[in-house]
């Protein structure tokens, strides 16, 4: 793979996808549907899949593509392939509370190793370089080169005064009896991979997910943690999280900064 091109390609399709997003996020009124598992969809999802799943495929057309919103694609085997969750976070954009965003991926032999993640209504955009270090962008976003990038990196964690992140739309009692075992110093709330990127910046330490996932809601954020030196594993073994399983769903996971001694779920 040409780490290069593909950095370049996807963040240019998160840019394009996230613009078309927030034309219809600006609407007054845009339909929902309910998918065949009753989760939501709307016209955002659609149009933003259809420029990247286009891109992609023009770009890389050996490299096997599952996205979520193309049904045909999740029965694809391999543990080779791109990833994308086109909107990720799909109640946030419904509700307009702008936690919502694109995630495209590649994993390799398993393990997502590149990836873009796109917060178009919060202006923040992380994505790893092609040698795997993580960064976030800011100024512009120009589709055709970067803007000034900062590379990050997870926190020192201090055991004793944890910085915990858990999900806006998806907080339930497991959730807060896991969180419970830690000295947590304060707790923050955020929709979508950005829990991933909050532990990616240092923001946050400790990112428990007790719920149902799969994996392109996580690929990009899990690479994006990856390359900023955390890490994400399963919750009930603490083994590393692994990509191409059977459906391409996830068990529940802990994503966090490697200083932060992990309890038994």
């Amino acid at each position: 793979m040409d780490y290069e091109r593909l950095v370049e390609v996807m963040r240019r399709l998160s840019l394009e996808a996230g613009e078309r997003i927030m034309e219809i996020y600006g609407q007054d009124d845009f339909d929902v549907k309910a998918k065949s598992d009753d989760s939501p969809v709307t016209a955002a999802d659609e149009a933003a899949d259809a420029i990247i799943a286009a891109g992609l495929r023009a770009a890389f057309p050996d490299v096997i593509l599952v996205t979520e919103e193309q049904a045909a694609t999740h029965d694809a085997k391999g543990d080779t392939f791109l990833i994308v969750d086109p909107l990720d976070g799909t109640k946030e954009f419904i509700h307009r509370r702008g936690d919502f965003t694109v995630n495209i991926a590649l994993v390799e032999a398993g393990v997502p190793t590149r990836g873009v993640v796109y917060a178009p209504a919060k202006g923040r955009m992380f994505f790893t370089r092609a040698d795997g270090q993580s960064v976030e962008e800011t100024g512009a976003f120009e589709k055709e080169r970067p803007g000034a990038l900062r590379e990050i990196s997870v926190s020192e964690a201090d055991n004793d005064a944890l910085m915990v992140v858990a999900s806006k739309s998806h907080r339930d009692q497991a959730t807060d009896d896991y969180i419970g075992k830690y000295a947590v110093r304060d707790m923050k709330s955020a929709g979508s991979s950005l829990k991933f990127c909050l532990v990616a910046t240092g923001e946050a330490d400790l990112y428990p997910r007790v719920g149902r996932t799969m994996e392109w809601d996580t690929a990009a954020g899990h690479a994006v943690l990856s390359g900023a030196g955390g890490a994400v594993v399963r919750f009930d073994d603490l083994t590393p999280l692994r990509y191409g399983k059977e459906g391409f769903a996830n068990p529940f996971f802990i994503a966090h900064a490697p200083g932060v001694a992990l309890k038994a779920g």
